[in-house]
């Protein structure tokens, strides 16, 4: 018999939090808060009826992800998600994790800011996310879903490229896409285990007990660490990039967007073609690493692009840095949790390319 497909219709903060529990969680720890709180409501719901797996309300983000600090350092698959002021608080104990070399995921379901803000969605955080939040040298892979369907997919990705790198990975979503409901099927498979011979588990039989740190005295070993994750990150760099067009074969302008504002954008693209402009969408998958090759490649065939982000313009500083100047790359968002409908976005573009 042919097994039924497990589909269901979810917001993407549940469906996040489902397809951590089938893909083999040991642990979340987290902290709740808007527009996010949903997640650690269904864990704490849904596990004691499951295989394994265990949620934790931890007293503080702090606390949170230094218990994620803690288990993966152990090795286990864990994770944590939060929103913008409790990531903020995490910023320290990711460092300490991204030195460590720990596989864990972090989610963050971005909201409007600065400071408390907003609980409505943003894309404010993007800065945060791709250029390190906190101290030193070291990179998260960034992922931005797009929709509930992508909120559940990204907990098995993050968590495969987390084990492959050995690396954090985070997950870069906003309040919309994690409170909106839509259809989503699930893979109903746990992932593989890999081996974590590195893993603090004590002392065997086979080995000496491993120490994880990510403190290091001497400045000829900090600086062998920071070379040893510039290698990391070169070779993800390398293998890692994603991103998806709509479009762009044969367009003469082209929107860049990510996350909720690429949904929003996908429309323009279809509004500004039944007038007749040859308007094109390239959409980041991963913002770091960041498809600068695809955009520079497309600028050599475009008039112009646009940036359409729900923030006062971050994204468009990597933009212009692949276009490298060859065309004028201009922006359009809006702030403080207001999402700009099609129309919108579609008149702010004509008013772009008035300019070039």
């Amino acid at each position: 018999m042919e097994e039924k497909e497990d589909i269901r219709l979810m917001k993407g903060n549940e469906a996040m939090a489902e397809a951590a529990i089938q893909a083999g969680m040991d642990a979340y720890f987290g902290y709740p808060i808007t527009p996010q709180s949903e997640v650690l409501e269904y864990l704490t719901r849904e596990l004691p009826h499951r295989k394994h797996g265990i949620a934790l309300q931890a007293e503080s983000e702090v606390a949170s992800i230094n218990m994620v600090y803690g288990a993966a350092g152990a090795g286990a698959r864990v994770w944590t998600s939060s929103s913008s002021p409790g990531w903020s608080l995490m910023q320290e104990g990711v460092s300490y994790i991204a030195s460590a070399q720990l596989p864990c995921l972090l989610v963050n379901v971005n909201r409007g800011g600065p400071g408390l803000g907003t609980i409505q969605p943003s894309q404010g955080d993007y800065f945060q996310a791709t250029k390190g939040g906190g101290h030193g040298d070291y990179r998260l892979i960034v992922l931005a879903p797009n929709s509930v369907q992508e909120m559940a997919d990204f907990v098995y990705l993050g968590f495969e490229l987390a084990d492959k790198y050995r690396t954090p990975v985070l997950m870069l979503s906003d309040g919309a896409i994690g409170q909106m409901m839509e259809k989503v099927v699930f893979k109903n498979k746990e992932l593989p285990r890999i081996p974590k011979p590195w893993a603090a588990t004590g002392k065997t039989a086979d080995r000496e007990r491993n120490i994880i740190t990510s403190l290091f005295i001497q400045p000829e070993k900090m600086e062998q660490v920071n070379l040893t994750l510039m290698a990391k990150y070169a070779e993800i760099e390398k293998n890692e990039i994603r991103y998806e067009e709509i479009m762009t074969d044969d367009a003469e302008y082209l929107l860049v967007a990510y996350g909720l504002s690429a949904r929003i954008s996908h429309k323009v693209v279809q509004l500004a073609r039944e007038k007749g402009i040859k308007l094109g969408l390239l959409r980041p998958i991963t913002l770091w690493p960041f498809p600068s090759e695809a955009i520079l490649k497309l600028a050599d065939k475009v008039k112009g692009i646009l940036t359409v982000e729900l923030n006062a313009g971050q994204m468009i500083e990597d933009v212009r840095l692949a276009v490298n100047g060859k065309i004028k790359v201009g922006h359009y968002g809006r702030m403080g949790g207001i999402i700009p409908s099609p129309e919108e976005v579609e008149e702010k573009f004509e008013e772009f390319i008035k300019t070039l």
